[in-house]
């Protein structure tokens, strides 16, 4: 996977092992809905468009858990 960049991402979620289970449980529940947050993902699978909705802002840990 080439976008997004582990280190844009890593400036969203400082730990990786946070963004690993943050990003799974969001593509499980994009991959049952359908329902994603950005328009016209790149990336055509759920895991990497649940990482585009952590770059763009959308998918986040609450203050204090990251």
């Amino acid at each position: 996977m080439l976008e997004p960049s582990i280190d844009v991402l890593q400036e969203k979620i400082k730990s990786k092992y946070k963004l690993v289970i943050l990003s799974a449980k969001r593509a499980r529940q994009v991959s049952e809905t359908k329902d994603l947050q950005v328009e016209n993902p790149k990336s055509d699978k759920y895991v990497g468009m649940a990482l585009e909705e952590v770059v763009a802002g959308k998918l986040y840990l609450e203050e204090g858990n990251d």
